[in-house]
């Protein structure tokens, strides 16, 4: 409910020394291979005005993102104008040869995307360019289902606000959040006090939708897995926090949030927060930990990109020995140093847990908050678990104490091996993670948080980065591609 729809136009073009037939029908046969919602605009560009014409016909059609075809080798002005002019994400695309005679039927498209290219630079216009954009209809009819991913996210981030509550915890400066990467980004931001929240919730206490939450809580737990005496206080909160979503909205269309969770939190409203983060997660609308904005704001396009839940964990710590060597060495390839643990309280969805999850109590709040020795009381609140067994991609956009955006990708999985720990939490293996922590993560003073989408969408995050603008894309670099500042001698 908090993700853009696609709704995706194609658009042909050709230049008039070319038979703008060959085009047309190239076209036609992209829309036969792609089967799917893709609008078919029926003006074919030849020049500015055409390309006018074509703009107010997507339009109409309620196009967000588009896909700019050469046919043949295209006129480059007005193919550019159709990019500079759309509001959309823009992916162009060329025809290769074969579908006809090499006299009267050549398109010369590959010489034409060259032009196209340089036209769009010239102008300084983003696009969407696949890794290799010359194809038959079936090989574009692919390209495009690589777009619509891309194209979700570019769209929601253009269109997103993130709203915090609450600075940063003491010590939790290293999730900075200079404002100016944000609106590079085009990401608007509201900020506000905790006690902006706290009013808020407290006008919700006799909601009459809140029977209704604590039922869906009930049914998604299953007895015994959760505390009915807090239940009333979390559905409260969980209405508070979607009916601010979608007052304070305002000319954006998607929200996410940061909140401060700690150390007032707790004692204030009486629970803690992360099981009911942990359901907005799961409905598409984040909320980042530690008022970590750039946190929320990678959770959120991992979800464009996923069309799934996803979370944010701490890169938190080490894997002992004896775990490695009772229930990973000799069964997964890998090595001890391409192991971590991925921790947070309780933050992560229950669709994405063990069966053995339940919602417990904050052990580390405990011990800060309330008296020695007593049975916690407004700590609890955390959904806890291992997480469950998944391909994942770890990643972050970030914009450094500089100013400068920066960004890391990531593939790997979650083991199915049990942690012997408490939060939601997962062993996580990523190809030479030892040297990735080291030259990316430290050496480029990353904060410790790091973003989770279920799956490996590290292709399409790059596109999106490189989209963005985002000329710092870190990975996990394989053994035989050292870092720039890897110590040859190890």
């Amino acid at each position: 409910m908090n993700i853009p729809k696609v709704k995706l136009g194609i658009i042909a073009v050709s230049r008039d020394c070319f038979p703008i037939s060959l085009s047309i029908a190239r076209r036609e046969a992209i829309v036969k291979a792609y089967d799917g919602d893709l609008y078919e605009c029926p003006v074919t560009v030849e020049n500015e005005k055409d390309a006018l014409s074509a703009l107010a016909d997507v339009e109409a059609a309620g196009c967000n993102a588009l896909v700019v075809f050469l046919g043949n080798f295209g006129p480059e002005t007005p193919e550019t104008l159709l990019a500079q002019k759309f509001a959309g994400p823009v992916m162009y695309a060329a025809a290769a040869e074969g579908d006809g005679d090499m006299i009267n039927g050549r398109g010369d498209a590959y010489c034409g995307m060259l032009n196209c290219s340089y036209n769009l630079g010239m102008r300084g216009i983003k696009a969407y360019i696949p890794e290799y954009p010359v194809g038959t209809a079936d090989e574009i009819a692919d390209m495009i289902r690589d777009f619509i991913p891309v194209a979700r996210a570019i769209i929601g981030v253009k269109n997103l606000k993130v709203i915090t509550f609450g600075p940063r915890p003491q010590d939790f400066f290293a999730c900075n959040a200079p404002i100016k990467g944000l609106y590079e980004l085009g990401v608007e931001i509201e900020e506000n006090s905790e006690l902006d929240l706290l009013v808020s919730y407290h006008a919700h206490e006799n909601d009459a939708r809140i029977e209704d939450v604590m039922k869906k809580m009930a049914e998604e737990m299953g007895e015994g897995r959760y505390y009915p005496d807090l239940c009333r206080r979390m559905a409260q909160y969980e209405l508070t926090l979607l009916d601010w979503a979608e007052q304070h909205k305002g000319a954006r269309e998607y929200v996410v949030f940061a909140d401060k969770c700690w150390p007032a939190f707790p004692e204030q409203f009486g629970f803690e927060p992360c099981y009911v983060n942990s359901r907005l997660a799961a409905k598409g609308i984040p909320v980042a930990c530690e008022v970590d904005i750039y946190g929320a704001l990678s959770e959120y396009i991992g979800a464009c990109i996923s069309d799934d839940a996803v979370t944010l964990l701490d890169i938190n710590n080490s894997v002992p020995k004896y775990i490695y060597d009772e229930d990973i060495a000799g069964k997964y390839n890998y090595r001890l140093t391409d192991l971590f643990m991925g921790f947070h309280c309780g933050n992560t969805p229950s669709c994405k847990m063990c069966d053995d999850r339940a919602i417990k109590y904050q052990l580390i709040q405990h011990r800060l908050l309330e008296p020695e020795g007593s049975d916690p009381d407004f700590t609890r609140g955390t959904l806890e678990g291992d997480i469950a067994a998944s391909d994942i991609t770890f990643y972050r956009l970030q914009c450094d104490s500089e100013g400068v955006l920066r960004s890391y990708i990531a593939q790997g999985e979650v083991l199915p091996v049990k942690t012997r720990s408490f939060g939601g939490i997962g062993i996580f293996a990523i190809p030479e993670m030892g040297r990735f922590y080291r030259h990316v993560l430290i050496q480029k003073r990353y904060p410790h948080h790091g973003a989770v989408a279920f799956g490996h969408y590290g292709k399409a995050l790059f596109d999106v980065f490189r989209y963005l603008g985002v000329a710092d894309i870190a990975y996990n670099q394989p053994a035989s591609l050292p870092y720039p500042t890897e110590n040859p001698w190890g």
